[in-house]
């Protein structure tokens, strides 16, 4: 089998590894794979959208491959050590011969009978060239097309651009009024860098706010009153590795997975715990921006997990007037206490979103109604720079081109027609999107992964998928967006990732943990019992996910109980950690999972009941109509029949 692969992210590469290795695992014949990338080196936007001090908002320990890790120590790796982690893998597993680089897609084609066209032209290359395969996985993923929404009088600004154009703080000038467009986590640290830079004036806008979630499990600290301060040697955990999946994503009864029950009692988890730590329920030490109140629940919302700006953000609006407020923070903050990072007198400007700019330069503000627009409302404020920190739109040019569709081609599905654990169409299962969909909180790259093994296996041995992948098991892992949101692929990353490998039996149960523990070298009490704790409480890191099924890896069980992974256990904080989040959920949802279970079963086994008691009576009055209409037995077996499949289904 021939398949292409688009884009050199990390969804391309992971999936390029897996379609290369198929023939070891799934006792297939070896693929013939190509990558395609239009760059001159692989990373995707990782490498072409850097910035000068970026760094990723997901955790080394999650976002590195199943099978390949990055040494650390740091939690947080900058973008540069991810392209070069990234180029290293390539390195490991022998990819660079299937890789073209700087060469881009022109278009994807059907080819008659079965099978696709790819249509490419290296960037030295006169003319384009094709290659006919079996199968296309498109990973050319989400940040594409910079997304340049409409602002009026724009043009009188004296320097315009998106975001991705941004690289290096110079860029800022000095003395300069900086204005960033958006509040995500890009916005978050354009403004950041501008802010700590030589600028006169920094502001940052939103249409509907947004909710700062920390990338580090906070452990506030306790009577700080006493002197008593954070350990320098323990920042906090990555808070995207600090939730047990017990009772939480395993284990769960269908009737709660599919309830709205566990997502609210995080939301009152992270209520909780925001207030205690800052004193705000807004966002981690946010105390301006928030998300309006019908949509700021963890079910429908992004977490912004660049929190480097929240302090310059909140500086003008954290309590300091005597009053109420006041005090109740005060006494809060000697009891329990996160520690305040120092902004060194500088401050960033929330606003709202921009209406206009007018002819002579200066900014009107939206009314929103909220504390930011009262504090800058009779100012006059002339930008002298505007960063479009406005997101991507998704393109695939190279699909359906109007030439393909003017032929009489069947016209390929889009992303967002992804019908199947929204990986590929239904109907069409030989055309895969890796690395189309966002987590609330987690990453795309450990996602895409898992995509690419479910998709290779459905496409090379569906066979070894133990049951249909039916779609009444999707719902509980997507977010639920308000109507009208732009975004629409978001996942709870925990549940998605444990739903993809329920699907590939790559999920191990407690029977699977105890024979794996039973099979290995070295199962000592000491290796045993961290594998038992690392898959009752740890987070659904992909590695556990290769200890069985069809990519079974015998380095896993190794890999998953290093020092690495065992250290997302051990740095938990008491407290916050452990309790709030791994023993207070199990005490509630594991019981709550078990009744629900013995409710099911007490259900079916009535419908059972019923079932007999329906069937005994249809034979009593088959036998009654049978002797009363000897002539027409024909008739009666029909009657019969339908009885009997209608019981069955």
């Amino acid at each position: 089998m021939k398949v292409a692969v688009i884009g050199g992210g990390p969804a391309g590469l992971a999936t390029l590894k897996y379609l290369l290795e198929a023939h070891q695992s799934l006792d297939c014949e070896p693929v013939d794979a190509r990558l395609f990338e239009y760059h001159h080196q692989v990373g995707g936007t990782f490498a072409a959208r850097t910035y000068e001090d970026a760094e990723l908002v997901s955790s080394r320990q999650l976002t590195t491959f199943s099978d390949f890790r990055s040494p650390g120590p740091e939690d947080f790796i900058s973008a540069k050590k991810y392209v070069q982690f990234l180029q290293d893998y390539c390195t490991k597993f022998n990819l660079w011969p299937h890789i073209r680089l700087q060469t881009r897609v022109l278009a994807v084609t059907r080819r008659q009978g079965d099978g696709h066209v790819i249509t490419y032209k290296a960037h030295d290359a006169e003319t384009p060239e094709e290659w006919q395969c079996d199968a296309v996985a498109v990973c050319s993923g989400l940040h594409v097309d910079p997304n340049m929404p409409e602002l009026k009088g724009i043009g009188k600004v004296p320097l315009v651009f998106h975001s991705s154009e941004f690289k290096v703080r110079k860029q800022f000038g000095v003395d300069k009024t900086v204005m960033v467009l958006g509040a995500g986590e890009t916005g978050s640290d354009m403004a950041y860098l501008a802010v700590t830079s030589p600028t006169r004036r920094v502001l940052m806008c939103h249409r509907d706010g947004f909710h700062s979630g920390p990338q580090r499990n906070p452990g506030p600290v306790l009577l700080p009153i006493l002197g008593r301060k954070q350990d320098p040697n323990e920042p906090g955990i990555p808070i995207d590795i600090s939730r047990a999946n017990l009772f939480d994503t395993a284990y769960v009864h269908p009737i709660l997975r599919d309830s709205m029950i566990l997502w609210h009692y995080y939301f009152y988890y992270i209520n909780t715990l925001l207030w205690l730590s800052a004193g705000t329920t807004r966002g981690m030490d946010q105390w301006v921006g928030e998300m309006n109140p019908e949509r700021h629940h963890p079910s429908k919302i992004f977490f912004n997990k660049s929190t480097r700006i929240v302090p310059y953000i909140s500086e003008p609006y954290r309590p300091r007037h005597p009053g109420p407020e006041l005090w109740k923070y005060a006494l809060r903050s000697a009891l329990i206490q996160r520690p305040l990072e120092k902004t060194n007198g500088r401050h960033v400007d929330m606003a709202p979103w921009p209406e206009e700019i007018d002819d002579d330069g200066y900014v009107r503000f939206s009314n929103n109604g909220r504390p930011e627009y009262e504090r800058l409302k009779d100012e006059r404020i002339k930008p002298d720079i505007v960063v479009f920190a406005t997101g991507y739109t998704q393109s695939l040019p190279f699909l359906n081109s109007p030439e393909s569709l003017q032929a009489g081609q069947r016209k390929y599905p889009l992303p967002s027609e992804a019908d199947v654990r929204e990986i590929w169409k239904r109907d069409d299962p030989t055309v895969g999107f890796i690395g189309f969909v966002r987590p609330s909180f987690g990453a795309i790259p450990p996602l895409a992964e898992m995509q690419a093994q479910l998709w290779i296996v459905n496409l090379l041995a569906p066979h070894k998928i133990p049951r249909p992948l039916s779609p009444k098991d999707e719902p509980h892992y997507r977010l639920l967006p308000p109507d009208g949101f732009r975004i629409t692929y978001g996942v709870d990353h925990e549940s998605y990732t444990y739903q993809l490998a329920i699907d590939m039996n790559s999920a191990p149960g407690l029977w699977d943990i105890l024979r794996i523990i039973m099979s290995q070298k070295d199962n000592s009490l000491g290796a045993s019992w961290r594998l038992f704790i690392m898959w009752a409480f740890g987070a659904n890191l992909n590695t556990k996910f290769r200890l069985q099924g069809p990519w079974k890896w015998d380095g896993a069980p190794d890999m998953f109980i290093s020092e690495e992974f065992w250290q997302t256990i051990t740095r938990r904080p008491l407290l916050f950690g452990h309790i709030a989040v791994s023993i207070i959920p199990m005490c509630i949802f594991g019981p709550l999972s078990l009744i629900l279970w013995f409710y099911a079963t007490a259900v079916d086994l009535g419908k059972g009941s019923l079932g007999l008691l329906t069937i005994g009576s249809n034979r009593k009055a088959k036998s009654a109509r049978f002797r009363k209409y000897v002539p027409e037995p024909q008739s009666n077996g029909k009657k019969f029949s339908r009885c009997t499949s209608s019981s069955q289904q």
